[in-house]
């Protein structure tokens, strides 16, 4: 009795070091719901691409400097940031929800690292796809977001649950893979950012969610 009594302080104790220096109020529903968000989101990109270029294949390998003209670099914009902001929203509303349940504070010194490390990536990786699109390199701005993504999905992983490093690394892994197939990174910007989200958030709400 005594033993197990010990086992039980040490547990929680374990479990409050692990809430002070994680935050675990992440959703995998957000997840899901952002990988719908992207798979609308490239159908649309898909659908404007094809109009604009239906059999050119130059022109989706991001060749075709026509192809980034005003109207069509101000459509795939306003789809990316539309995915983006809804995604955003979506994952603020139920890790807000998720984290009043859970009585963890959102916005504390754990919470205030885990978008520290996100965002670095995610703005470099950022800046770095303007510098592509500036020099002409448009095809690889679908791979080069995946891997920056990746990247900071792995660089804050340590402040969250550890699957997030595993989903950052398949990131890396699909954008990497997509460098060789350049003209069809929507298809993999897709993969990524819809499939592999879906996925993973479903791993999450099964895991951590359900009550």
């Amino acid at each position: 009795m005594e033993a197990n009594k010990y086992l039980n302080d040490i547990t929680e104790i374990k479990n409050i070091m692990n809430r002070s220096s994680r935050f675990i109020s992440l959703s995998g529903l957000s997840g899901i719901l952002a990988g719908i968000y992207a798979l609308i989101g490239a159908s649309l990109a898909y659908v404007r691409l094809k109009d604009f270029s239906p059999t050119n294949y130059d022109g989706f390998a991001g060749r075709n400097s026509a192809l980034w003209d005003t109207a069509l670099s101000k459509d795939l914009t306003l789809i990316a940031l539309a995915v983006l902001v809804m995604a955003a929203i979506t994952g603020f509303v139920m890790t807000l929800k998720k984290s009043k349940k859970s009585g963890e504070k959102i916005w504390d010194s754990t919470s205030k690292r885990l978008v520290y490390n996100f965002l670095i990536p995610l703005v470099v990786g950022g800046l770095f796809c303007l510098v592509l699109m500036q020099h002409g390199a448009a095809g690889l701005v679908a791979p080069a977001t995946l891997i920056f993504y990746g990247l900071a999905c792995v660089n804050a992983s340590k402040y969250t649950m550890g699957d997030v490093r595993y989903m950052g690394l398949a990131f890396i892994l699909i954008g990497l893979i997509s460098t060789q197939f350049i003209g069809y990174g929507l298809y993999f910007w897709a993969l990524g950012f819809g499939v592999c989200h879906i996925l993973y958030g479903a791993l999450m709400y099964y895991k951590y969610d359900r009550d």
